[in-house]
């Protein structure tokens, strides 16, 4: 049976831990050839391990600090340099800072926009030329916080609610060259990124009374989409989120 990504070039952020190491080891096995980054080296390492291990392809750079406009540049030039094109670019990686207005510091607001919008924007813009050449899949994640708003999610709502539009402005202006720009809206998913947040009192009973589907989430959940929105099968599908988040939503 054909693998649904056979021989593409797949880009993704964050690979080290979480939803980014999910698709990393999905897209992996559905036979592309991954380049991944992270902050974490040693993560990121396990990530590259276990994907060989499955007899995998995958490349990783690391530290990568995608907010930083150089970094990112040269990461796409160098993912680059080693396949000679790009033919899906996944911006998983992000950051951010959970606090109320009234306690929200400078340093919080702009931790959580470096973090969650301007990688984003930095590595998009870097891919885009390679991109254009022979069409291409991008995928963004977003978030349910991009759908509405919480106490103590003004940056992470913010923020995300930006990517969902990036996407659209991407599908637009991607549609001519072959590029189809989706996003991913994920609810609470088990990771490393979210455990603190997973451990407070009280988190864990309101999320499930609130949700259609009563557990959280797994990466992997998120990766099969992605691995969808990433083939042939969606190529009718652009600039439009995907939400997978239990019905929270609903």
């Amino acid at each position: 049976m054909a693998r649904r990504l056979e021989n593409r070039v797949a880009l993704i952020t964050g690979t080290g831990k979480g939803m980014g190491r999910a698709a990393a080891l999905r897209f992996a096995a559905e036979g592309a050839w991954v380049i991944g980054c992270d902050l974490d080296a040693e993560a990121n390492a396990s990530t590259i391990a276990d994907v060989q291990a499955a007899h995998g392809t995958m490349h990783g750079m690391t530290p990568v600090d995608l907010g930083d406009p150089v970094q990112a540049r040269q990461w796409v030039a160098d993912a680059v340099a080693i396949h000679g094109r790009i033919d899906i670019l996944y911006n998983n990686a992000s950051a951010c800072r959970f606090v109320t207005i009234d306690q929200m510091t400078d340093d919080d607001w702009y931790f959580t926009t470096r973090n969650e919008l301007d990688l984003v924007a930095h590595v998009t813009r870097a891919a885009w030329s390679h991109l254009c050449k022979n069409g291409g899949v991008i995928i963004n994640t977003a978030s349910v916080a991009g759908h509405g708003g919480g106490v103590g999610g003004f940056c992470h709502s913010t923020t995300k609610a930006g990517v969902l539009a990036m996407t659209k402005v991407m599908a637009a202006e991607g549609a001519p060259h072959g590029i189809r720009a989706v996003s991913i809206s994920p609810g609470m998913i088990e990771t490393p990124g979210s455990a603190d947040q997973l451990a407070m009192p009280g988190v864990r009973d309101m999320l499930m009374a609130h949700s259609l589907v009563k557990r959280i989430g797994r990466p992997e959940e998120i990766a099969g989409v992605a691995a969808f929105l990433a083939s042939d099968e969606a190529s009718f599908i652009t600039g439009t989120d995907y939400l997978v988040d239990g019905g929270l939503t609903n």
